[in-house]
């Protein structure tokens, strides 16, 4: 991710393991990756020197956008050139359960359905601004106008009073968002229809866990915010570090935020900037950077390198194949299923699913360090991870008998026609990013052939990750079947990604059956573990059933870092929630 990317809330990383220890995971399918261990931080005990600076590679085939907004950046590459300044709100423990001491403290109160929010008074933007109530209910104003076409806004925050109006251009305000003590001050009081078993944790997708600076971006319009030069290029943040340079799409240099109300950073600069996946493994090798993500399909080309320590963590994430049933519904606010779309069938998904032969990709082009998941709550969830759930092993003769029941025909050329005898073009879109992302995808293609099913990509070629995610969010019709990733927080519910006013629900389905298990998963009854821990299992059954996404694989995330970096740990990459580290990272020489 995040070269696998998300493009929601819930593009969130999120660590496994304590500094210092191992990180160990079970994979689901069987696979070598349950025998695979990585430290999950450096181990560098030497003092940190004073005016180090660091060197951050971000792997990637394209630009980063330079959206530098946490309520309007819908992409993990710009999420990731900002996590130096960006923090969250909110502090969280090691179960990832929210707790005081960060930028501001939260308080639940289920019986009053309210969460009361409480500003840490030494926080301030890096213009020496103090953060205020105002900065608190300018994110919500973000994410909800309908003008500023902000990704990140979830069906998830209508449980705010008031919200559904306020994004519906109905009203002014947010009625359901208080400041007891006016816009400079320090308290939000936010009311809910309903209290979620999931408010508890980080990353819950009911409320924000952001502010964005009022003071500075209160004269720009909304329609104009995405554009601006106060986000593009000059953006405030509250975190251990600001911007202090950019170079559009290619690299940023980060600085001290003098007003950080945190332990001083100790580094005194920070660069990062893009480094194309083919010269990446050279660049490890070489030492060129002192932290940059590495790829499981050249981590055998890179590993042993002298000077090097290689941090990693099964994350909260997985890749999917989505199949497109309709389209999204802007003025409702909701996905339209079309009953008659070329995939509105379950077992032509189904067949597909079981015709891919992911073990032996996973094998040949990921040493085993990727592995199949059979569910869309992978093993990382705990307990809410049903492993009775056996996913999509390969299976050609179950998947031609699912084509020969559902009455897709062979003809004379092999390829199969749909029920009504016309011919069956399948359009694919997958990404470039990596080197062998064009023939793993090849190789699915030919995979489908087996069965008899025509599959092409999408434009003749790979997509370019921008233009991937143009296309699949505003349903172009040359699309039918996508294949993308999620990186996730630690709370499984599936309402932010797959209900059916998630724009994030990139296949469009929208079923009785599902909304039923969904809010199943987020009532009342859920405050209770073992209930929910049922209705999770019950989802992920039925999403299995109807496969309108597939879970196809976890994967290890490697970071190569170089020896003379302190402090850096798998919690240090999080874009999100763990800028509070960076503060602590150091180098011990020059």
């Amino acid at each position: 991710m995040f070269a696998a990317l998300a493009a929601t809330t819930a593009l969130v990383l999120v660590a496994c393991g304590n500094s210092g220890k191992s990180s160990r995971s079970s994979a689901s399918s069987g696979s070598n990756a349950e025998k695979i261990s990585f430290p999950i931080a450096v181990n560098n005990k030497k003092p940190a020197i004073k005016g180090g600076t660091l060197t951050y590679g971000l792997v990637t085939n394209t630009p980063f956008k330079g959206i530098f907004s946490q309520q309007l950046s819908g992409d993990a590459n710009d999420a990731t050139v900002m996590i130096f300044g960006a923090e969250s709100l909110f502090k969280f423990d090691n179960t990832y359960k929210l707790i005081d001491g960060g930028a501001a403290n939260i308080k639940l109160d289920q019986q009053n359905k309210t969460a009361a929010i409480t500003i840490n008074p030494k926080v301030k933007w890096s213009d020496g601004q103090p953060l205020t109530a105002n900065d608190v209910l300018y994110a919500y104003k973000i994410v909800a106008n309908p003008t500023t076409k902000a990704q990140t806004y979830s069906a998830q925050f209508d449980n705010i009073l008031g919200m559904t109006d306020y994004s519906n251009n109905k009203a002014k305000e947010i009625s359901g968002i208080q400041m007891p003590d006016g816009g400079d001050g320090r308290k939000v009081v936010i009311h809910f229809k309903e209290m979620k078993p999931a408010m508890q944790q980080s990353s819950n997708g009911y409320f924000l866990e952001t502010a964005a600076p009022y003071h500075y971006l209160k004269d720009v319009p909304f329609k104009d915010l995405m554009s601006s030069d106060k986000i593009r290029k000059k953006p405030l943040f509250f975190g251990p570090f600001m911007l202090s340079k950019l170079i559009a799409g290619q690299s940023a240099v980060w600085t001290p935020n003098p007003y950080y109300y945190g332990d001083k950073p100790k580094l005194s600069k920070i660069t990062i900037e893009t480094v194309s996946p083919a010269t990446a493994p050279s660049a490890v090798k070489a030492k060129k950077y002192d932290i940059l993500a590495v790829s499981n399909s050249w981590y055998e080309q890179v590993t042993g390198t002298k000077g090097i320590t290689f941090v990693a963590r099964l994350p909260m994430g997985y890749s999917y194949l989505a199949f497109k049933v309709g389209k999204w519904d802007g003025n409702k606010g909701i996905n339209v299923e079309n009953p008659k779309a070329k995939m509105n069938n379950a077992k032509l998904r189904q067949a597909i699913a079981y015709a891919m032969n992911q073990d032996d990709v996973y094998t040949k082009f990921a040493k085993g360090l990727s592995f199949r998941i059979p569910t869309l709550i992978p093993s990382s969830y705990g307990d809410y991870f049903d492993k009775s759930e056996k996913g999509f092993p390969l299976d050609l003769d179950k998947a031609n008998k699912l084509l020969d029941e559902a009455g897709y025909k062979k003809g004379s050329d092999g390829y199969r026609t749909d029920p009504q005898g016309k011919k069956l073009t399948i359009n694919f879109a997958a990404m470039s990013g990596t080197s062998d992302a064009e023939t793993i995808a090849k190789n699915y293609i030919q995979q489908w052939k087996k069965i008899g099913l025509r599959v092409e990509f999408t434009n003749g070629r790979l997509l370019e990750f921008n233009s991937f995610y143009d296309k699949v969010r505003n349903d172009s019709p040359d699309i039918d079947m996508l294949m993308g990733g999620w990186a996730l927080g630690p709370e499984p519910s599936p309402n932010g990604l797959y209900s059916a006013d998630a724009q994030s629900n990139y296949s469009r389905f929208n079923t009785a059956e599902n909304t039923k298990l969904i809010n199943d998963i987020d009532s009342q009854k859920a405050f209770d573990h073992d209930y929910r821990v049922k209705a999770l299992y019950k989802w992920q059954a039925y999403m299995n059933q109807q496969a309108y996404v597939v879970p196809l694989k976890n994967s290890w995330e490697i970071v190569a870092v170089n020896n003379r970096v302190i402090g850096y740990g798998m919690k240090a990459m999080q874009p999100k929630n763990s800028s509070w580290a960076w503060a602590d990272v150091g180098v011990s020489s020059n």
